[in-house]
């Protein structure tokens, strides 16, 4: 079959990827082998790429997130069987999804509800179940008015802002100049244009200097630091990139909290369950037009290195899906 490999550990640059013929997979009992049709490009990826984990092998196969039909099934595989149409968020320290096949544990598959294509569901996964993590996971949503969610038109960001608009939560958001239009889309409350103007000022004046109840933080620390200053008394701070110092900082003030989401650490778990719950939930809410796909571009596998590059030159909205067909 053919695979998008990092090909040795020297390979530190999605340039340096390759398109390689590799064997098909042989699975264990708990394993499923899956025939791809879609994935999901993540930023993720290319940092993988830069920075390898240190449990891979070489040649090792690159992607996280997938979508596909059961071609063969594990001995100890009930509720599974061959012909079903599953997706599923792989481990970042074994060999994964971008290729033809693919095998996972069936701990962590789910099944594609009727109506939902390979590809809307294979553009929920990563991103959206960091979203769905951050806001049903981490967050007392009891009494909770308002949300900032930070990087509204990136992949979870563009999820989040939707989840949250399902709980009733007021959402402001943020966004550079160029991706205003589409993220207007998704119906947040307030947009700030983090470019041009003050989001502290703006969050102050939309809750008349109360602060927000909830904020989910994608972009980094530096944010993150200020985000304290945003937070409301009872407040939560969700990181996805790195928490806030608090040497300063008095939480308990103010009963706040800062938590954050760990998607990928699931697999090293007992709850290894609860990425295939997530996934399901998603894909039901995708089922019901509760949430609307953010699929920006959809492009060939053969294309799945300069999509990546698009992710890190920070061109793209919504998300990227490459089809195998």
């Amino acid at each position: 079959m053919k695979a998008l490999v990092v090909p040795s550990k020297e390979s530190r640059n999605v340039s340096q990827l390759k398109i390689m013929d590799v064997a098909i997979p042989e699975i264990t009992d708990d394993e499923i082998l899956i025939k791809l049709h879609a994935v999901g490009l993540n930023p993720v990826d290319f940092k993988l790429v830069e920075g390898h984990h240190p449990a891979w092998t070489y040649l090792h196969i690159l992607g996280l997130d997938a979508a596909g039909e059961i071609v063969k099934i594990g001995a100890n595989i009930k509720n599974f069987q061959v012909g079903d149409k599953v997706f599923y968020h792989g481990d970042l320290s074994k060999n994964c999804c971008f290729a033809e096949y693919a095998k996972a544990n069936y701990h962590y598959v789910s099944k594609i509800p009727t109506g939902v294509s390979y590809e809307d569901a294979a553009s929920v996964l990563c991103n959206g179940m960091t979203a769905y993590a951050a806001i049903h996971r981490k967050m007392n949503l009891t009494g909770k008015k308002t949300i900032l969610i930070h990087a509204g038109a990136g992949g979870v960001g563009s999820i989040a802002i939707q989840l949250a608009k399902l709980t009733h939560l007021k959402v402001i958001t943020t966004v550079s100049t160029h991706k205003i239009g589409w993220v207007k889309q998704l119906k947040p409350d307030l947009i700030i244009n983090y470019k041009t103007e003050d989001t502290s000022k703006k969050v102050a004046e939309y809750t008349n200097n109360v602060g927000v109840d909830l904020i989910v933080n994608t972009v980094g620390v530096n944010e993150a630091q200020k985000d304290l200053t945003r937070l409301a008394y009872n407040g939560a701070l969700i990181t996805i990139v790195g928490e806030p110092k608090l040497d300063n900082y008095d939480l308990s003030s103010m009963g706040q909290s800062v938590l954050s989401v760990n998607l990928g650490g699931a697999h090293q778990q007992p709850q290894i369950d609860d990425l295939s719950t997530m996934a399901a939930d998603l894909g039901q809410l995708l089922a019901e037009k509760k949430l609307q796909s953010i699929i920006t571009k959809t492009i060939s596998f053969d294309q799945i290195a300069d999509g990546l590059q698009d992710l890190i030159e920070h061109k793209v909205s919504g998300k990227i899906i490459a089809t195998l067909e």
